[in-house]
């Protein structure tokens, strides 16, 4: 039932961000030569690797998945010893991937921040035109889903913790909370394409 009830809340969200797409692009084709200025001030190599970061984390997190999915928590062994057959990555737990998954999460908030400081500064403000207000607005909506999604990351580690015995509802917990970080990287897939690569 958590599975069922987490699938039909992000179909709901899918539906909130469908809502800032069709903004987007209507904002665009009442204002298509305010796209040719606005979108020259865009650093597309950083927001690329950004976006790399981003969905390598969605990897990571499907790796802690198919560990809570074997009911380990943990690392079997020394996670920090990587280039030994019996410890290292191979047998990182849910916690171990998780971590990486939430650094890589937090990664991409702190190059939003700098991207916004960087825009700032060009004159691009969420009050200096259309562009600015659509730009700001999906961007934006998104970082807060994505600091949401690391929220969750904490609580699930912190439960896992707290448990004496990682059994069905603590996997549970971190599966569905997987879903939501998908969800979430293939949103900003298409918010990628849209804002930085189609012109």
């Amino acid at each position: 039932m958590v599975q069922v009830g987490t699938i039909v809340w992000l179909s709901s969200e899918l539906m909130f961000f469908a809502g800032l797409f069709a903004m987007y692009f209507t904002i665009r084709a009442v204002q298509p030569d305010l796209w040719t200025v606005e979108t020259a001030k865009l650093d597309i190599p950083f927001s690329t690797i950004n976006t790399i970061n981003l969905v390598l984390s969605s990897v990571w997190c499907q790796m802690g998945v198919f560990a809570a999915e074997r009911f380990q928590p943990s690392a079997l062994g020394k996670w920090w010893a990587p280039w030994t057959r019996e410890h290292g990555f191979r047998n990182w737990g849910m916690r171990e991937w998780y971590l990486l998954t939430y650094v890589a999460g937090a990664i991409f908030i702190c190059g939003q921040v700098y991207e916004y400081a960087h825009l700032i500064s060009e004159g691009v403000t969420l009050s200096s035109n259309g562009y600015g207000s659509v730009f700001y607005m999906t961007t934006g909506f998104h970082g807060l889903h994505v600091t949401g999604g690391l929220i969750a990351f904490l609580l699930i580690i912190g439960r896992s913790f707290a448990a004496r015995r990682f059994g069905h509802q603590e996997a549970t917990s971190a599966i569905v909370t997987s879903y939501y970080w998908h969800f979430v990287d293939v949103v900003w897939i298409g918010l990628f394409f849209v804002i930085y690569v189609i012109k």
